[in-house]
């Protein structure tokens, strides 16, 4: 993941530091987010990308939401205006990539987003892109408008299809996926309060 300085986002470098400052082994931190223990040593090491949903597991066992961990040092919560290059690269080695090593999913969001209690983002997502078989799952509330493309959006026991124009709205406590469901790639401006990731 890129940052807004052009610098490499380290997942497994971050997840390391903030382990260690919370003096946890691998194996105590494993313990308390339920994942096995090999799959902490190996994202430190940068051996595999996490989900979404896993990153979201290891980091509760730190008492850390995904915002903070991805945005530790932002200060900008006077800016009012953002420029396309001032957008915070949310984009990770979360997800799949193409055949050409490019990220599935994309996400960009407007300024610092704890300090307002409000996650805004321009999400895109190529053909195929999927937030993962496990369900999300995360105590919030979140909505968002289709611009291009279509989205599957699955919703509990509830799943639907939106193409430009739609939108939905939801409580984020109930399991929920996206899934770009054509052959194009999709693009959505959503919302998530208090921010999620």
């Amino acid at each position: 993941m890129t940052d807004t300085s052009g610098d490499v986002f380290d997942v497994g470098q971050r997840l390391l530091e903030l382990r260690r400052r919370a003096g946890l082994s691998q194996r105590a931190l494993a313990a308390r987010a339920d994942v096995p223990h090999a799959q902490i040593s190996q994202i430190e090491s940068n051996r595999i990308s996490p989900s979404i949903a896993s990153l979201r597991r290891i980091l509760g066992g730190l008492g850390l939401s995904m915002a903070e961990f991805f945005e530790p040092e932002r200060k900008e919560a006077d800016q009012v205006f953002f420029r396309t290059d001032e957008l915070v690269d949310l984009t990770s080695e979360l997800g799949r990539s193409d055949s050409q090593g490019e990220p599935m999913i994309i996400m960009r969001q407007i300024g610092n987003a704890l300090a307002h209690g409000l996650q805004i983002m321009h999400e895109r997502y190529l053909p195929g892109a999927d937030t993962g078989e496990t369900l999300l799952e995360h105590p919030a509330h979140e909505g968002g408008f289709v611009v291009a493309g279509k989205v599957e959006i699955t919703v509990g026991t509830q799943r639907r299809v939106l193409g430009p124009g739609e939108a939905y709205l939801f409580d984020s406590r109930l399991p929920h996926r996206f899934r770009n469901a054509g052959d194009e790639p999709a693009e959505v401006i959503s919302a998530c309060t208090p921010p999620y990731l």
